[in-house]
């Protein structure tokens, strides 16, 4: 019984030293959960943050500084609390993110695994298109496809997603041409799997890592690329607070209300680096070892 006891105190022991051990190695990537976690949480629970309801306007309470009583990052032109409407912000920037990168993430990928794993007229076909695309830079696109639909938040994730599929396209691609001549995959084939169950059971669990990888930054690209639609009138519409949309409207009283446009633009920073942290311990965590 009292080797028992202490054989659980040992595991108990390792199991939080492995734990340290695996926080000290990769400290990058544990700091980049714990950020993206609270930006999240923040997001979630934006509502009951909010000191205040950001839409609603006090005239008597116009262009406050930041730590005035009540208004800890100061208000706009219509009185509204800054730290209110960058707390309400953060859902929504965030569900640009993420919603502008799943969708592409999940469609870039079979386009990627179908083309190199076919070859041949499809991966022609298929390749062509996407090099029609990719000689057009992202936001000529984008904002070639809102012009035609017009602006607001709808046809702003529509603009995103149809142009974002296609790096996951081509990394899936590159990863598949490799893989496909694998041991792994020449056995499937023996066994008289289908190629659809070579594909999604086999071949894209082991090459998705750098797809993951990238979709991180790309969850940066799609947040910062809302911000500027948002910035350019293209995006969100006032009075839905959104960061580029802060941003916008503080440049008329940048040099008496700097604070406008400061604070969303540091929000929009912090959420930035908190990814790009994630994604940067992500991509050595999932490194092949050799």
């Amino acid at each position: 019984m009292t080797v028992v006891t202490l054989e659980k105190k040992n595991t108990g022991k390792n199991t939080w030293k492995h734990l340290w051990q695996f926080i000290v190695r990769r400290r990058t990537f544990v700091l980049g959960v714990v950020a993206v976690l609270l930006i999240c949480l923040v997001a979630l629970f934006a509502e009951s943050l909010a000191p205040y309801d950001p839409i609603e306007t006090d005239y008597q309470a116009i262009l406050k500084p930041p730590g005035t009583t009540g208004h800890l990052l100061g208000t706009d032109k219509f009185g509204r609390d800054i730290l209110s409407r960058i707390i309400i912000a953060s859902r929504l920037d965030l569900s640009i993110g993420i919603i502008c990168v799943s969708i592409p993430f999940v469609f870039g990928c079979v386009i990627g695994a179908v083309s190199g794993y076919y070859g041949g007229a499809i991966d022609s076909i298929l390749m062509r298109f996407v090099d029609i695309n990719v000689a057009f830079p992202f936001y000529v696109l984008v904002i070639v496809i809102l012009a035609v639909l017009g602006p607001g938040l709808m046809n702003m994730y529509i603009a995103l997603i149809l142009v974002g599929w296609i790096s996951y396209a081509r990394i899936t691609r590159g990863e598949v041409l490799v893989a496909k001549n694998q041991e792994y995959v020449l056995a499937a084939k023996a066994l008289g799997y289908s190629d659809w169950r070579i594909l999604i059971q086999h071949l894209l669990p082991n090459i998705i890592s750098p797809n993951i990888v990238y979709a991180m930054s790309d969850v940066v690209m799609c947040i910062m690329a809302g911000a500027s639609l948002g910035f350019l009138g293209l995006g969100v519409q006032p009075p839905k607070p959104e960061w580029g949309v802060e941003i916008a409207n503080g440049r008329e009283f940048i040099t008496i209300a700097p604070w406008l446009s400061i604070f969303p633009g540091l929000a929009l920073a912090v959420v930035g680096f908190s990814f790009s942290l994630f994604g940067d311990g992500l991509s050595g965590l999932l490194r092949p070892k050799d």
